[in-house]
């Protein structure tokens, strides 16, 4: 499987990342270990989760999805062959946040705990913290990375200029880089990635995994009006896209998936891996046959008419 480089990080990717935010979610533990290992017989290798994942669930704690991506590299011995990246700073309940030295210091343990592995391939900061200064950050992902606990530093929900911010801290203390991104991008949101995200990563040389890459599932092809959403686990988030342009792009996308003799899933997916300043992106499965179906964009090819009618029907209104 053809890897990318994930900017200067010297990690290297199949440009599909899976998401392990489904898990104990609407995914439980035996149908993650499926999933997990049909992602790495495929091919792929990035696997990206957090440590707050899925605390939002009912009854959950966070470190769900931690826990369950440790047991799985304990039972199928895949360690070798699987890059794994979390997060850290999303609250995980009273006193459990932010990017402060001594928290991220305690952060880092629980999740190579729950990991049950020695290391961390990405470690992300999951939110900016306004409070905590960014060398101080910094610094303490530096301390990190020398205690071999780290091997790359990465981003997730900055601002484009939080960003840029950071990289100037990192060159004037001699720290570490954040070399990755995580920004939100899909063919419904795409101008604040396109504007100010895009033209930084490629002059920076920076790595980005998209999240929301089928925005919430809507891109999916599995929904044709408002009413199919009723029901689904992420309903409340679907509404955003109920918009005429929303629709338009779902028709285009089942117009070019009849073409390609594939899938909007697909479609949408092997958009993505044409857009400039994206190295992947990340997608959940909460089904072999999902993961079959995502998997198999990395072996789409898009023609330029393709592109031309994804483009006309996802364009942002001026």
């Amino acid at each position: 499987m053809q890897q990318r480089p994930l900017g200067r990080s010297g990690l290297n990717i199949v440009p599909l990342v899976f998401g392990g935010n489904v898990f104990s979610w609407t995914v439980d533990e035996a149908r993650a270990f499926e999933l997990l290992d049909a992602f790495v017989d495929a091919g792929c290798n990035l696997i990206d989760t957090a440590d707050v994942y899925s605390y939002w669930a009912p009854g959950n704690r966070g470190g769900e999805s931690e826990t369950i991506i440790g047991r799985w590299l304990q039972r199928s011995g895949k360690r070798n062959r699987v890059l794994i990246a979390t997060k850290v700073g999303k609250s995980m309940g009273p006193g459990l946040k932010g990017l402060a030295p001594d928290y991220i210091a305690r952060a880092v343990e629980a999740s190579l705990a729950r990991l049950q592995t020695d290391h961390i391939d990405l470690y992300q900061a999951h939110a900016d913290d306004p409070d905590t200064p960014l060398a101080d950050t910094l610094g303490a992902f530096s301390r990190l990375i020398e205690q071999g606990k780290v091997r790359a530093i990465g981003a997730s929900n900055y601002s484009a200029a939080r960003i840029e911010e950071a990289l100037a801290v990192s060159a004037r203390h001699h720290l570490p880089r954040y070399e990755t991104l995580q920004p939100e991008y899909n063919l419904y949101a795409r101008a604040p990635f396109e504007r100010d995200y895009a033209p930084l990563a490629q002059r920076e040389q920076l790595g980005v995994i998209s999240f929301y890459a089928l925005a919430n599932g809507f891109l999916s092809g599995k929904y044709k009006s408002a009413a199919d959403f009723a029901g689904h686990a992420r309903a409340g988030s679907l509404a955003a896209y109920d918009t005429p342009r929303g629709w338009r792009i779902v028709e285009a996308l089942h117009a070019v998936a009849a073409t390609q003799r594939a899938t909007p899933a697909q479609v949408a997916l092997a958009w993505q891996l044409t857009r400039p300043g994206l190295t992947a992106p990340i997608a959940s499965a909460t089904s072999v046959a999902q993961l079959t179906e995502i998997v198999g964009a990395l072996h789409l090819a898009l023609s330029a008419a393709d592109l031309r009618l994804l483009e006309e029907a996802s364009r942002e209104p001026v």
